[in-house]
């Protein structure tokens, strides 16, 4: 019996000498490397001259624009129910809970205009914020002071103070971009700080988007997020074309931007006065639709007809009647009610406007002398608001 347990054990321990020695004995694995020498080159050795310029284009546009981006971080306070709110979705008016204070973080972006320490950025970014604090890319970090907002166009300005000169985003025309030109977009979506997505411009001139009040935005494919708002928008040479905004939720690819010669004449008057002066015409206006343009004659679907002309005002002064179209303004085509909102809002005030309207099948030329906004005249001249059933 032990001679039987001593042969067993041997032949178990031969056994276990040929697998050790089997292990000892595996292949050593090689990883492919590219080492960029004579001997190893990589798979692609030419690869087109356009592609390579194109992504030089885009390393230098990152390296020279994002110092001048900063992430914007706004603290509030808003007041929030105690026990929740499906608390008031079961018990409704039986019972009002008591609400307490609950402060949140936002987080967007913007960039800096001026040496002195200006930014550009959304007013939704800013708004209602008890504390600002401005982040730049060399982890730099300021309190900002918001120096004036313009919800309407969710344009924002805000100050940091730096003992030394900032860097400084060169600002483009916007009015000079077209449909497939390269567009970049930095900012810090989700917090991810100085991130560069790359698009083309998808549309000019978006309007009836629902966004804002006044509306006329560049549409990229360019990837916007949560954080980006606030943003620049750029073209290939790193000059800003447009404030990053807003993104379709529902949709991929289609983000919206406000053009920079917008923003930037919203931001002088901020800078200025801390507030926005608008221009008003005095009428109310409603959108062509093709029966309406064929029966003015009209060989296109544009222009904007007048429904009142208020007493007293600029457009009553120019003679404007209703059930005049406005073709143009300014110079500029008028394409939809939206786009004659914004060219008469940024109309100089006290200024002769040239207008050509369409009259009893003529075409008349016009001047007319834009007044400032008042909302309460400008309230009298809109059209009731629809009822919600």
């Amino acid at each position: 019996m032990n001679g039987a347990w001593f042969h067993l054990l041997g032949g178990l321990a031969f056994v276990a000498g040929v697998l050790l020695a089997g292990c000892d004995e595996r292949p050593l694995a090689t990883i492919e490397k590219s080492v960029r020498t004579e001997e190893a080159r990589p798979p692609v050795e030419q690869p087109p001259a356009e592609l390579l310029a194109t992504q030089r284009a885009f390393t230098e546009v990152s390296a020279k624009v994002t110092p001048a981006v900063v992430n914007i971080r706004a603290e509030r306070v808003r007041s929030v129910p105690r026990l929740g709110p499906l608390f008031d979705e079961f018990f409704g008016d039986l019972f009002r809970q008591p609400r307490v204070p609950q402060r949140e973080q936002s987080l967007g972006s913007g960039f800096i205009i001026s040496a002195a320490g200006l930014i550009l950025t959304n007013a939704h970014v800013v708004e209602g914020a008890e504390q600002i604090k401005v982040y730049l890319a060399d982890q730099r970090v300021f309190p900002g002071e918001v120096l004036g907002i313009d919800a309407k166009t969710d344009v924002a300005v805000l100050k940091v103070n730096s003992d030394q000169p900032l860097p400084v985003a060169v600002l483009g025309d916007s009015e000079r971009i077209r449909v497939g030109q390269w567009a970049l977009a930095i900012g810090n979506p989700f917090g991810l700080d100085s991130t560069l997505t790359v698009g083309v411009v998808s549309a000019t001139g978006r309007a009836n988007v629902g966004i804002e009040d006044y509306e006329d935005f560049i549409q990229t494919d360019a990837s916007i997020n949560p954080g980006n708002s606030g943003g620049p928008l750029l073209n290939i040479y790193g000059e800003v074309v447009g404030i990053n905004t807003a993104i379709v939720a529902a949709g991929q690819g289609i983000g919206f931007a406000i053009p920079i010669n917008l923003a930037q004449q919203i931001a002088q008057q901020l800078i200025a006065t801390g507030e926005v002066t608008r221009g008003w015409l005095g009428v109310s206006i409603q959108p062509l639709d093709p029966a309406l343009a064929e029966t003015f004659g009209l060989q296109s679907v544009a222009g904007a007809i007048v429904t009142r002309v208020l007493p007293g005002s600029p457009a009553a002064a120019a003679g404007l009647q209703r059930g005049d179209v406005l073709l143009s303004f300014a110079g500029k085509a008028v394409r939809g009610v939206g786009e004659l909102q914004l060219l008469v809002a940024n109309a100089p005030i006290g200024k002769g406007v040239p207008v050509e309207i369409l009259r009893n099948g003529k075409r008349l030329a016009l001047t007319v002398s834009i007044a400032p906004r008042d909302e309460r005249k400008a309230a009298a001249g809109a059209p009731p608001a629809p009822q919600r059933n």
